[in-house]
């Protein structure tokens, strides 16, 4: 039984560094596809059949937070949960060009409320991809648009406890679709991506009565002094600290035809259909251990509240305006990072009766132990909220988390 044992054991540890070309020139079973980035400081656990017609990776990952919250005139509370609990599948199938991935998620955070004739959401990411060679990817079945560079990048590759407010509200999600990358990096010229996709719009897993409207979202992308270190742009801090200064701008654009949700592929359902356009601007920076990344985000639609036929004072409406957010950073020696990030986000006058305009700031120090794949980070975050009559609140909490994964 031990030898037995002992031969299963070194079968999967010589299958998982199995090495197939499937990506510029490294050779290993580490799938990197441009619409679902998935910070893995190794290579997971693979299986590549000895034919080499199939590959097999499983990863997986996790956030535990324990959070202090102090809102304005109310008692403050402690929250313990665990924030993401995933699992992802990804490799190949006949030949290393036909790529898919799949992605589970199984935190209460993560799939939402459990409501009656719903679905459960534990499908992030069900997606299959040609990549005819290392300049083109093809993409058919649901995963993550080409939108802001924040929501791209993993959760688990963010140095703050989550993303921002403007990212909570203004930003394009996971959708259903097709989906075309066309990529050229190269470390040291100027280089750059164009990625579109044509998509249902309505989010996730959504099994709505369909319609003729369609999501329309481009991308470009620029790397001016070239592409970053192990594709250091997917992931936020400068961990392998650049040698040289590394520059990336990038601008997404979509148009939601007859969109549902108040925040497009996010939020809850409209009480009519409403247009929508979002547009995502975002610029990077990192050398030397700092990283600077500015966002600008703006969401438009026409006659943005909505009312329900049976209640004129049951409103929801698609959530419009802009916003900004700067996040600066410096990563010591002792693999000890410091951040600081602020946010204005400013909602348009149809909706700001109903919603406030909010200014967010946050301090955070994050201690890596494995680089994102294990880490410990405290955050502080205050909230600032300005509502229609002039009146102000502001909510705050100290939050703890670790992460980890492989």
């Amino acid at each position: 039984m031990k030898k037995i044992l002992l031969l299963f054991f070194l079968f999967l540890t010589i299958s998982s560094v199995a090495q197939v070309t499937i990506e510029r020139t490294k050779t290993n079973n580490d799938v990197k596809l441009s619409a679902l980035p998935y910070y893995s400081y190794g290579r997971g656990l693979g299986l590549t059949s000895p034919d080499s017609l199939f590959q097999f990776n499983i990863r997986f990952r996790m956030q535990n937070r324990m959070t202090y919250l102090q809102e304005e005139d109310t008692e403050g509370a402690i929250d313990g949960q665990i924030r993401r609990l995933r699992l992802r599948f990804d490799g190949y199938v006949g030949d290393p060009k036909f790529l898919y991935a799949i992605q589970l998620s199984f935190a209460p955070g993560d799939v939402g409320e459990v409501q009656e004739g719903e679905n459960v959401n534990i499908i992030r990411d069900a997606v299959l991809f040609y990549r005819p060679n290392r300049h083109w990817s093809i993409g058919f079945g649901q995963t993550k648009l080409p939108g802001n560079r924040q929501r791209v990048n993993s959760s688990g590759a963010l140095q703050l406890t989550d993303r921002t407010i403007n990212n909570a509200r203004f930003n394009i999600d996971r959708d259903f679709g097709f989906q075309v990358h066309n990529l050229n990096e190269a470390f040291d010229k100027f280089s750059y991506n164009f990625k579109a996709a044509v998509s249902m719009g309505e989010g996730r897993n959504s099994t709505e009565d369909p319609d003729n409207g369609l999501a329309y979202t481009g991308k470009v992308e620029l790397f001016p002094l070239g592409a970053f270190t192990r594709d250091g742009s997917y992931f936020e801090g400068d961990l392998v600290r650049e040698a040289t200064p590394k520059l990336l701008f990038s601008g997404a654009y979509q148009f939601n035809n007859k969109g549902r949700r108040t925040q497009g592929q996010l939020g809850t359902e409209l009480y009519d259909k409403r247009d929508m356009q979002s547009i995502l601007l975002d610029a990077m920076l990192k050398y030397s251990g700092w990283s600077f990344q500015t966002a600008y985000m703006q969401r438009i639609a026409d006659n943005p509240v909505t009312f329900n036929p049976l209640d004129e004072s049951d409103v929801q409406y698609v959530f419009t305006g802009h916003g900004f957010d700067y996040q600066l950073s410096y990563l010591f020696s002792s693999d000890y990072e410091i951040i600081g990030r602020f946010s204005t986000q400013r909602v348009e006058d149809d909706i700001h009766f109903y919603t406030p305009h909010t200014n967010q700031y946050s301090l955070g120090l994050t201690k890596y132990i494995w680089e994102h794949s294990f880490k410990m980070q405290g955050e502080f975050t205050l909230n600032d909220m300005e509502y229609f009559n002039g009146s102000n609140r502001q909510d705050w909490y100290i939050r703890f988390q670790v992460e980890i994964g492989i």
